[in-house]
């Protein structure tokens, strides 16, 4: 589907005033797609993946630019958003769990979901556990009995910062675990979950958690052993052969959906024109290759819909957050 131009032009009035509205805003020129990390993570392959597949749908009249604006967690690019590109109709910024983890927590000083326009989500990446391949883990419940024995025994590495998402899925599985003193778990923040698993895979730190489309290229080279993926059923294809948590005995859950913001004071019709983008691309054979190419399971919402389950979700983390006793 061409965004850009009706398919079809009816004589009916009303059918042509509602397309005439629907397609009131179209880019032009550049769009840019800010990625609140550093190259190789999450947030970096959901700008660059739906940033392809909109140019060979013809959904963008050009090109769509991958901006990587790395720091707090997100926050920078966040404060950016909301203090320097309000109106900006043509940037789209990769969002993720990460991200109301972050708000959640109150991470992001004086700003909160209000603040920005939530536009849609694209498919849910699961969060997983995993070590070098010669780690002496050769399971998840042998890495929660060490952590049980000691919790400062085994170092963890993730993409977020201390307190986020990355962080707080080896607090969930650890307390489904029934490990002891779960702040005392040591966790290395890095920019990206490339740059943790490098870190992991060159012996520094004992274990990885992030997501799987994180892990696939250490996983397809052989370095990196995935102990478990923290989904209610083992994935598809691929990832077949990793077992969940939850197999494993530790109940543990972390799906990380992947989606967009988009600034403040944008136009109706210009906040209309990128939904109903993502609803065009999430339908599309091109989108579903990618999903099936790296680990995304099926995870959609748009509009107001998504909005709504985003303060939701902030919720929830706030709560859980009080319940591990990362914030009062």
């Amino acid at each position: 589907m061409n965004l850009k131009r009706p398919v079809q032009l009816v004589a009916i009035t009303a059918l042509a005033t509602t397309a005439a509205t629907a397609f009131a805003f179209e880019p032009e020129g550049k769009v840019e797609c800010l990625a609140p990390a550093d190259p190789g993570g999450g947030w970096d392959f959901t700008c660059r993946s739906v940033g392809k597949v909109m140019e060979d749908m013809d959904i963008v009249p050009r090109s769509v630019q991958t901006i990587n604006m790395a720091g707090a967690g997100g926050g920078v690019a966040y404060a950016h958003t909301v203090s320097k590109r309000a109106g900006d109709e043509q940037l789209l910024v990769a969002a993720s769990t990460a991200t109301t983890t972050r708000l959640a927590q109150g991470q992001f000083p004086g700003m909160n979901a209000d603040m920005v326009n939530w536009i849609g989500a694209l498919g849910a990446d699961y969060g997983v556990i995993g070590v070098s391949v010669d780690s002496e883990y050769d399971d998840l419940p042998e890495l929660m009995e060490a952590l049980k024995e000691d919790p400062r025994s085994v170092k963890f590495a993730g993409g977020s910062a201390k307190g986020g998402w990355d962080h707080l899925k080896v607090l969930i599985a650890a307390q489904a675990a029934e490990v002891d003193e779960l702040p005392r778990i040591p966790y290395l923040s890095y920019n990206n979950g490339g740059e943790a698993l490098t870190q992991v895979i060159g012996g520094h730190v004992d274990a990885f958690t992030g997501d799987i489309t994180e892990a696939q290229g250490f996983m397809e080279s052989g370095d990196l052993r995935v102990l478990a993926i923290l989904s209610d059923e083992r994935l598809p294809g691929d990832y077949s052969d990793i077992p969940t948590a939850k197999e494993q005995g530790i109940d543990a859950v972390g799906p990380n959906w992947r989606g967009f913001y988009m600034p403040a004071d944008i136009s109706d019709e210009a906040k209309q024109y990128w939904v109903d983008a993502m609803d065009t691309i999430y339908e599309s054979q091109e989108w579903k290759d990618v999903m099936t190419n790296n680990g995304l399971m099926p995870f959609h919402m748009s509009a107001g819909e998504f909005e709504s389950f985003v303060k939701d979700q902030i919720d929830d983390i706030e709560q859980l957050s009080k319940d591990i006793g990362l914030i009062q």
